[in-house]
């Protein structure tokens, strides 16, 4: 009697428990619920993009914890003078040999293509082990860190590379490929920007525990790099491509194979039906627009490097009108945060409509900000430069991206996103290094911003005008 009684009391309390349980849980739930079907719709569930999705949220949220340590490490800890030091170091040893490095990535990654997904697992586990290798030496900035925060960027660079080849495997029907890395790019944004407060957080508690919390999310990166769909491993119908520039611009035919010469490889050159030679298939036989929308992409990915690095130490030493350092920088990074996520938006609903035109534009409207910056050197403009660099870097590349899939053949285009992005990488790093090197003065730093952005638009605006008017011979985007 005393037992049925007992367990008459029991089922209440465990009916409550269940029930503020689940009220404790709802909110955590409901937002991984919510969360999911933000990535997963349009389709994007049924084609893999959403588990893409979520993995480069992931990536993005385990750099952002990395990039804290690093910089309370090397830059918020000591004053201006010995920070520039520091900084200049942390370059050399790992900018420059990455500049080295970055050519080789495209290259080898190709080799990889039925390996796409452990790539990306690799990547994710090789940088958590850096992170606790980085853990122990965070706290005193020794030499030790310089090779893994190496180790760390060719990583992070490697999984950029192999995630852009990926994307045009996973498109739902549909499914443009500018619209479908704006969702990339956006949810790789969102979590960046949900990380750093927390990385700031585990700050607080010591140097080494951001490193500790990037260990355990690329942890679980390697394990959803897994669950993507097995399709991104196959190399089917894929083929190299080259990133050299046409002979004119008026003659983008493949070179003409000579008639009497060996195979390279030993191997006689494929026929098509007709039985004639199989031409290789390459960037010259899509014309010059992909190459000059590179070429306005590198001065925006060059800009963006510049003010990251000679805002962070100018505003430091010489921080915005009746501001803090600290609130100084928080405005121009909260500008560029919010201009980069406008621009993805922006990228996603124009549906890659003239990309030349739309690369051409935003490239004269950052000219026209950075000239007035130099000229009215302010806090507004400051922000406002900032804004804009953010915008026009996204808008621009996603326009890239676009001209990439309606230009690119099929079979050689997770070849060229590979390329582009290790191009891409190396304009930022010049950029950076020019920004470490120049002295700290506002006006100054805003010239040459304008500079960088003058030769990027001589080099590619009145080619990326010629080609919107002459039209693209392979008109495929959707």
């Amino acid at each position: 009697m005393a037992s049925a009684r007992s367990h008459d009391e029991a089922g209440p309390l465990r009916r409550t428990g269940r029930s503020i349980g689940h009220a404790l849980r709802s909110p955590f739930t409901g937002t991984a619920r919510g969360i999911r079907k933000a990535t997963h719709a349009h389709g994007a569930g049924e084609s893999g993009l959403g588990k893409l999705i979520e993995l480069h949220a992931v990536n993005g949220a385990g750099d952002v914890m990395i990039t804290v340590a690093l910089a309370s490490t090397v830059f918020f800890s000591v004053p201006t003078d010995q920070a520039r030091g520091r900084v200049a170091l942390y370059l050399a040893v790992t900018m420059a040999p990455f500049i080295l490095l970055a050519p080789v990535i495209g290259p080898l990654l190709d080799r990889l293509p039925h390996g796409r997904r452990a790539a990306m697992a690799g990547s994710m586990l090789a940088r958590a082990v850096l992170a606790l290798t980085m853990s122990g030496a965070v706290a005193t900035g020794g030499l030790e860190l310089y090779p893994a925060a190496l180790g760390v960027l060719v990583c992070s660079k490697a999984y950029g590379v192999v995630r852009s080849a990926v994307v045009p495997r996973l498109l739902p029907p549909r499914f443009s490929l500018v619209k479908a890395n704006s969702r990339v790019t956006l949810a790789g944004l969102l979590a960046t920007g949900v990380a750093a407060p927390i990385g700031a957080g585990l700050q607080t508690i010591g140097p080494p525990w951001p490193l500790y919390g990037a260990c355990a999310i690329f942890v679980g990166g390697a394990v959803l790099a897994f669950t993507l769909p097995h399709k991104v491993d196959s190399a089917k119908g894929e083929r190299k491509a080259h990133l050299v520039p046409p002979h004119g611009e008026g003659d983008v035919r493949p070179e003409p194979l000579r008639k009497n010469a060996p195979p390279k490889n030993g191997k006689k050159p494929a026929k098509d039906k007709n039985g004639e030679k199989e031409k290789r298939p390459g960037l010259r036989s899509v014309g010059p627009s992909v190459l000059h929308g590179l070429q306005a992409n590198a001065s925006h990915r060059a800009l963006s490097g510049f003010l990251i690095f000679f805002l962070a130490f100018l505003l430091r030493e010489h921080p915005l009108s009746g501001q803090s350092a600290a609130i100084s920088l928080g405005i121009v990074g909260v500008a560029a945060g919010v201009g980069n996520a406008l621009g993805t938006a922006v990228g996603s609903w124009l549906k890659a409509r003239g990309p030349e035109i739309i690369i051409a534009s935003v490239l004269g409207l950052a000219l026209g900000i950075a000239v007035l910056a130099a000229a009215f050197f302010s806090t507004v403009m400051v922000a406002a430069l900032a804004a804009t660099a953010g915008f026009t870097q996204a808008l621009s590349k996603l326009s890239l991206d676009a001209m990439i899939q309606r230009d690119v053949p099929e079979e050689v285009r997770t070849s060229a996103f590979a390329r582009s992005e290790t191009l891409l990488q190396m304009a930022w790093v010049a950029g950076g290094a020019i920004g470490i090197a120049l002295p700290l003065n506002g006006v100054l730093g805003m010239s040459v911003a304008a500079g960088l952005l003058a030769v990027g638009a001589a080099a590619s605006v009145r080619g990326l005008l010629g080609a919107a008017r002459r039209g693209s011979p392979h008109p495929r985007v959707a």
